[in-house]
């Protein structure tokens, strides 16, 4: 049992999405089709991934059966999500029953640790390659073309992909995702990113608001950054990727060393129409730097995702947090403090390791301290090679996890309408995304703390423009109201 929210950085309602871009001008006669599972930032690597490959003549589609090349960019955060991709390649094994030519891979963060199952045991793929070798790509599918099997999942300590373009996929030419670094140096217990992913690297800062540039100059109106730990970003002008030197100078306006909060604002200054956002924060990292950054100015959205994960310290210190429950709250205080209207979303993780019903009921506490606009909350799912599966016995069972997260989502599902029940009365900017999943005649877009706004369609506006929005109403998961 999952309960997610409406927060699109994480919205897992994508997952299996198939990813389709605009017919290529260098046309080799193959398609791509590619279809993500996960966070954001494997809908983001999907982009790159079509980006290399669009550069090497092939068109995407949206029919698998219709593909020379199938990959499935992969997840490996929850058991489910391994049992849903090796279903899917299931599928694709028989598609590829009857066109014999066709590549079948898998990328992403499932590539390293199942690499051997998936290409030896069970044989449902032809390629496996991580998050680190995506320019690999042409020369492994070359590979496979001779008859083999290809392999990379090398990690990189510099690669970040800065010089490639995204290709924007099933885009509404609005909102866009821009990845400002690769990788995560905590090694939180429950979490297999740092073995996926790799070490934490930052982007050159003016890669990053060149590719933002170029979205708002193509008539995107918000963007939003993401990282593993956007907090922690640094970039350190002395010390490039080649290892070559490069001087303040060199960075224009950038200084020798760019934080999150520096970078921040170098993407707000682009334009006041340009929305910024950006996932995912961590409690040790968040300063006050940051916070002032975001109320300074008007397009950062007032917005953080805080993923507390346990109310308790001695959970959270099994967990390798590298914060305690009074951190937590102070850092809350300081967003109250300094953005007083800042909407806060957070990951609940029930059932740890030797959680007591005590200490549980620390994360009820926490979630009544914060009251949370949204949340993500999940029973502990052990996952091989970290540091909980070696270190600690799963020793919760399954109906006492599932017990505890449906206490933590009726009291979410609470807080979520008390908060937006606080927007009734108010004017709120919103940009407009599209049409209403339901009707037409209603337009559908965000404010900028993210809560989903529905309202009837009015002349003069289109998706992509600000609509000044008086909400009337609300649901438990969306405010209704009217341009005004």
């Amino acid at each position: 049992m999952e309960f997610l929210t409406p927060d699109k950085t994480h919205d897992e309602s994508r997952q299996g999405e198939a990813l389709v871009l605009e017919p290529v001008e260098k046309n080799n006669g193959r398609k791509l089709y590619i279809e993500s599972y996960g966070c954001a930032m494997n809908f983001s690597d999907s982009e790159i991934v079509a980006s290399i490959l669009a550069e090497k003549g092939f068109e995407t589609t949206s029919d698998y059966n219709n593909a020379d090349v199938v990959f499935i960019n992969t997840c490996s955060i929850r058991e489910n999500a391994e049992t849903r991709v090796r279903n899917r390649l299931k599928e694709f094994a028989g598609a590829k029953g009857k066109n014999p030519g066709m590549v079948v891979g898998v990328l992403g963060c499932m590539a390293e640790r199942l690499k051997s199952k998936f290409l030896e045991e069970e044989k449902l793929v032809d390629v496996v390659v991580g998050p680190d070798a995506y320019r690999d790509l042409p020369n492994l599918i070359d590979r496979v073309d001779e008859g083999q099997r290809a392999v990379n999942v090398l990690l990189s300590r510099e690669e970040t992909y800065a010089d490639i373009s995204p290709v924007r996929l099933n885009s509404n030419g609005i909102n866009a995702f821009v990845s400002i670094m690769r990788g995560c140096d905590n090694m939180c217990s429950f979490c297999v990113v740092p073995f996926t992913r790799g070490r934490e690297r930052s982007r050159d800062p003016h890669s990053i608001v060149a590719e933002c540039q170029d979205l708002f100059d193509k008539g995107y109106r918000e963007v939003t950054l993401l990282g593993q730990n956007v907090d922690s970003y640094k970039w350190n002008a002395s010390q490039l990727a080649d290892g070559s030197e490069q001087s303040a100078e060199d960075l224009g306006e950038a200084a020798d060393v760019v934080n999150f909060a520096n970078l921040l604002e170098m993407v707000a200054l682009i334009h006041p129409d340009l929305r910024v956002r950006f996932s995912t924060s961590h409690p040790k990292d968040i300063t006050d730097e940051v916070l002032y950054t975001i109320a300074k100015y008007d397009n950062i959205c007032n917005y953080i995702h805080l993923p507390v994960q346990s109310g308790n310290s001695r959970i959270l210190e099994l967990m390798n947090r590298t914060y305690d429950r009074a951190w937590y709250m102070e850092r809350v205080d300081a967003i109250r403090r300094i953005i007083p209207d800042c909407a806060i979303s957070t990951d609940i993780i029930t059932g740890f390791c030797t959680e007591t019903e005590e200490e549980h009921n620390d994360t009820l506490t926490m979630m009544d301290y914060v009251q949370y606009d949204y949340a993500y909350m999940f029973m502990y799912s052990e996952r091989p090679g970290t540091l909980a599966a070696k270190r600690y016995a799963d020793d919760i069972p399954e109906p006492i996890k599932a017990m505890r997260l449906k206490q933590v989502v009726a009291k979410q599902q609470q807080y979520s309408y008390v908060r937006l029940q606080q927007h009734l009365g108010r004017v709120e900017r919103v940009l407009i995304e599209g049409y209403s999943k339901k009707s037409d005649k209603d337009y559908c877009g965000r404010n900028d703390k993210n809560a989903m706004v529905v309202f009837p369609v009015q002349e003069g506006y289109k998706p992509g423009q600000y609509a000044n929005v008086l909400v009337e109403r609300c649901t438990t998961a969306t405010l209704i109201g009217k341009i005004i």
